[in-house]
């Protein structure tokens, strides 16, 4: 662990001595985004808090640099870690040029009077999260996205080594957790940042970390790669998940599938079938998919939302046996909807059984 730019040592963190999570031992390096998921309440906050120096640890060491954090001057570590939490601050008469400008702090003198280099800083700052337009505006008259924007701009300003994000994208519209998180990639990319943050977004988890880290209980139950840790199997586990999964290859959530005997049957295939799976799924109506390619793009929603799926090896035709079956159910179905709108060898199949039914394309 002793060569990460920042790790945990046997860290344990609670409230009023009473432990909530143990020996939490994580690193980092330069260049890298560590995410913590978890459950509500697990503890994601806690952890941060606890490596920021915003809450006392109860027991182990958190080490920076090389160096246990204790030892470090608040000056002296905000230098290197810059820190986005969840709290509400309330600035009084105080634009948001003024509270990006905070970032500044660490490098002026008592007085805190920024230089040209110090005001060049935060006007790049702010120019780099799209905040520019508000740097007049009073930061306690803007909305939770904007805030969020011109607190990530004050991080920035601090031109630090590592920021600490708990919960970035809370407040944010699609384009804006986009931009954001294109930003702290771009960030740890061109100037070799260390990023470390909480998220509940577990799609956008899976597409940007470096490392993940989950919480469950009172320890760190996994701790690994994207890979390693996005199975559907898992994250349902994780989060005690008893209705609808988790789609791994999509990176998503599905509802539960209806429940009854199947009313339509659906063909479809290379992504045709989905609007119609979820459109019958919202309706309430059960549904029957196939045939289906086990490595089709299809496959992993129908399996999360219909009732029954007919499917066939990947890579190899649709089989007789496999066709009757389909047609089995089709004919005990009220409707029949094609979806697919081409046919090749793999799924010609699929052609007779549309034109075996009354068939409406979707």
């Amino acid at each position: 662990m002793s060569d990460f730019y920042i790790h945990t040592d046997n860290l344990t963190v609670g409230y009023s001595g009473v432990p909530l999570i143990r020996d939490i031992s994580i690193g980092l390096n330069r260049g890298e985004i560590l995410t913590i998921i978890g459950p509500n309440g697990a503890g994601k906050s806690t952890i941060l808090k606890s490596i920021t120096r915003q809450l006392a640890a109860l027991n182990g060491t958190v080490f920076l640099d090389g160096s246990d954090m204790k030892t470090l001057s608040d000056r002296a570590l905000s230098k290197k870690m810059s820190v986005v939490m969840t709290e509400r601050i309330h600035p009084e008469l105080m634009t948001c040029e003024d509270v990006v400008a905070m970032g500044r702090y660490p490098y002026t003198g008592r007085l805190g009077i920024l230089s040209d280099h110090d005001r060049e800083v935060v006007h790049a700052s702010m120019e780099m999260v799209h905040a520019l337009e508000l740097r007049d505006c009073d930061f306690t008259q803007i909305s939770d996205g904007q805030r969020q924007r011109v607190l990530l701009a004050k991080a920035i300003c601090q031109e630090p080594q590592i920021i600490i994000l708990d919960e970035p994208t809370s407040f944010l519209d699609i384009r804006h957790k986009l931009e954001l998180l294109t930003l702290l990639k771009q960030m740890v990319r061109e100037k070799r940042l260390a990023i470390v943050m909480s998220l509940h977004e577990l799609d956008l988890a899976q597409k940007i970390s470096d490392i993940v880290v989950c919480v469950h209980g009172d320890r760190i139950e996994k701790y690994g790669t994207p890979e390693e840790i996005f199975t559907s199997d898992y994250v349902e586990k994780l989060y005690g998940m008893t209705m609808g999964s988790y789609n791994t290859d999509f990176g998503c959530l599905e509802m539960e599938a209806p429940k009854g005997a199947p009313e339509v049957f659906v063909i479809g295939g290379g992504g045709s079938g989905i609007p119609v799976y979820r459109r019958l799924a919202r309706q309430g109506i059960p549904f029957a998919a196939g045939v289906l390619h086990t490595n089709d793009i299809d496959y992993e929603v129908a399996k999360a939302l219909a009732v029954q799926v007919v499917a066939e090896k990947a890579y190899t035709p649709i089989a007789e046996e496999t066709f009757q079956r389909a047609a089995k159910i089709a004919q005990q179905c009220r409707e029949v909807i094609c979806c697919a709108k081409e046919f090749g060898e793999m799924n010609e199949k699929n052609r007779e059984l549309a034109l075996r039914f009354t068939a409406t394309c979707g």
